[in-house]
Order: structure tokens, then sequence, then C-alpha cells
């Protein structure tokens, strides 16, 4: 089993950034790939940003492309620095791991989850 724990969500200002960290622990993580999604209220859950096979940072382009970025410090851990936030980021978000080879925005395609963070930004 792996357990992630998020954690740097809250409330901010539109126009201001929050950066998020997960952290993982519980087994091996060399063959497994983490990202973020996030589900805002009465919404899917949808995918927000993880890594390729290569290490580049996957986003979706639509919505957070150019403003979120993904990180790592380590193997164990994965970042999301959120800058110009807007009302419709606002969510809870999810850290979530999936291992190599599977489809990387494939909700379906992640097995492992994290409780999820808030993030509310106010107008």
């Amino acid at each position: 089993q792996m357990q992630l724990v998020e954690s740097g969500g809250g409330l901010v200002q539109a126009g201001g950034s929050l950066r998020l960290s997960c952290a993982a622990s519980g087994r091996t993580f060399s063959n497994y790939i983490m990202g973020w999604f996030r589900r805002a209220p009465g919404k899917e859950r949808e995918f927000v940003a993880t890594f390729t096979w290569s290490g580049n940072g996957l986003y979706d382009a639509d919505s957070v492309k150019g403003r979120f970025t993904i990180s790592r410090d380590d193997a164990n851990s994965v970042n999301l620095q959120m800058n110009s936030l807007k009302p419709e980021d606002t969510a809870v978000y999810y850290c979530a791991a999936r291992q190599r080879g599977t489809q990387a925005m494939d909700v379906r395609s992640y097995i492992y989850w994290g409780q999820g963070t808030q993030v509310t930004v106010s107008s």
C-alpha cells in the first residue's frame, strides 16, 4: 500500500499563488508516477498535472497550463505550484499515483489517492 498526504491548500484571492505538496510513504515508488487531480463543487474529478515517463510535466492544457507547475523534490514527493489563481480553480485537489506505462491523464489509471486538500480562490 502507498499512502499519500497532501498539504498546502487554503484560501487565496484571485491572482494569488499557492503551493501544494504531497508526500508518499508505505512502499517503493520506482514504478509509480504521481500527479494531481481536482474536483470542483458539482463537477467530476478532473486531471490537472502529472509527469510523463521521461519526467516532463504534463498539464491539462485548457485550464492550467502556463499557470501551474508540477515538480518533485525526490521520488517520494510531488508539488504543484499554482500561480495567477482564478475563482474557477476552487476545488479539492488530490494527489494520486499510477504505475508507469498507464494513461497519464486518465483517472482510472491512478491506484492510490490522498484525502485531498481544499483550495478556495475568492474573487
